[in-house]
């Protein structure tokens, strides 16, 4: 705040010690300077610092459209800075001019659990600010304050944010008050908190037996709800959105792990007595000429992502686990042929082991039997070498016996 010289005084400003840091959380310490310039010399009586937070609701409601307007605090502090200068006659501090002066403060902030985040709606707030008031004799006091916002934590690994969440509807469809069939919904997620930019994975059936062409869709909801004495306003607002193809009469469709990224968002706003922010994925079915069909599942928006030590993990190992002893009961490799000896007695030779991974007897897998070495074709003769001549010389041997026979006849 610069001031003109009428006033006296020509910079009055509050500075943070941090001032890139984007916010607080609960037990930080947060500090900084009063900053005081005079074009010309004056008395100052006092110089205090005074931190407040506090949720405001302010809208019209009710039948008669009243004013209704609450407020609760979560933060008051103050403290009266210790003007190290020299003093005028009557125990008024000088302010030199053209001289720069630092006034240092500090505080810490409330334990875990007092503090509310910062938020601003359309109808209400959550704002902290820090104000320096200076008070000079005979004239009105000055007045700065600077704002700082504030985040508590939101852990998205708590073991009731891990859990997953379920829900499942149906509807039936009329035209001019005759039946035409009806349409139902079954969705499940994984877990319920996220964080900016993860993803949601869907998992969703979808049915349509009326003769309309349904399409399935997600959304993700913000719900912010204003609460004052005898006065509840809710507001609902569509923030990211995914939608399936379409689906004809007689059909279903299902959803597996479709995702929908979460959006940058304000986190789930919690504690706060007279405002709340809360979150849904409204997975619904838009049929023509009728309301649509809509199941929400609830989510929490987080600070610290998900870490995947949780429930990832255990149904990762989980499924290992199953992997591994599948493979453990899986059956051996069948023997190679120069194993296997045949007898002349009926004998058992194993084809498939049992699937309990068993050992090798009589009674276990199953078995075929061997035939008998008296059903065995006999074998080929010995291959054996003859040269051209000694054939040619049999077969001159057996054309003169022919030709002998036939003179006989004759």
């Amino acid at each position: 705040m610069v001031l003109s010289n009428e006033n006296r005084l020509h910079v009055f400003r509050l500075l943070l010690s941090d001032p890139a840091r984007s916010f607080y959380c609960s037990g930080d310490k947060l500090s900084g300077a009063v900053q005081l310039e005079a074009a010309h010399t004056c008395r100052v009586v006092r110089l205090t610092v005074t931190a407040a937070g506090c949720a405001r609701v302010d809208h019209r409601g009710g039948k008669k459209r009243k004013n209704c307007c609450q407020e609760v605090e979560y933060l008051k502090y103050e403290e009266e800075l210790r003007l190290e200068a020299e003093l005028s006659s009557n125990g008024n501090f000088l302010l030199q001019a053209g001289k720069t002066y630092n006034f240092l403060f500090g505080f810490e902030l409330p334990a875990a659990g007092r503090l509310v985040s910062s938020y601003k709606g359309k109808f209400g707030s959550v704002r902290y600010y820090v104000r320096a008031s200076l008070d000079r004799p005979s004239q009105n006091a000055l007045q700065c304050e600077r704002e700082f916002e504030v985040e508590e934590p939101l852990d998205v690994n708590r073991p009731d944010l891990l859990a997953p969440a379920a829900a499942s509807a149906q509807k039936k469809v009329t035209c001019m008050f005759i039946p035409d069939g009806q349409v139902s919904i079954s969705a499940q997620i994984n877990r319920k908190g996220f964080c900016e930019g993860e993803d949601i994975d869907i998992n969703a059936k979808f049915e349509n037996t009326c003769s309309r062409i349904v399409v399935p869709k997600a959304a993700i909801i913000a719900k912010q709800t204003y609460i004052t004495d005898g006065c509840t306003k809710v507001l609902r607002q569509k923030l990211a959105a995914a939608r399936g193809n379409h689906i004809i009469s007689g059909m279903c469709d299902m959803w597996q792990g479709k995702t929908i990224r979460v959006p940058k968002l304000k986190p789930t706003l919690q504690g706060c007595d007279i405002i709340r922010v809360d979150y849904a994925l409204m997975i619904y079915l838009h049929v023509p000429g009728s309301e649509k069909l809509a199941v929400e599942l609830p989510l929490v928006i987080g600070t610290i992502p998900f870490s995947g030590v949780g429930s990832r993990t255990s149904s990762m190992s989980s499924q290992g686990g199953a992997s591994l002893s599948s493979w453990a009961s899986l059956p051996s490799a069948p023997p190679s042929y120069s194993n296997i000896h045949l007898r002349g007695d009926a004998t058992l030779t194993p084809l498939l082991q049992d699937y309990d991974g068993g050992e090798d007897d009589d009674e276990g897998g199953l078995f075929m039997r061997t035939p008998l070495l008296s059903h065995l074709l006999s074998p080929p003769p010995a291959y054996s070498e003859v040269s051209t001549n000694a054939i040619l010389k049999r077969n001159e041997t057996s054309e003169e016996k022919c030709q002998t026979s036939q003179r006989l006849r004759l």
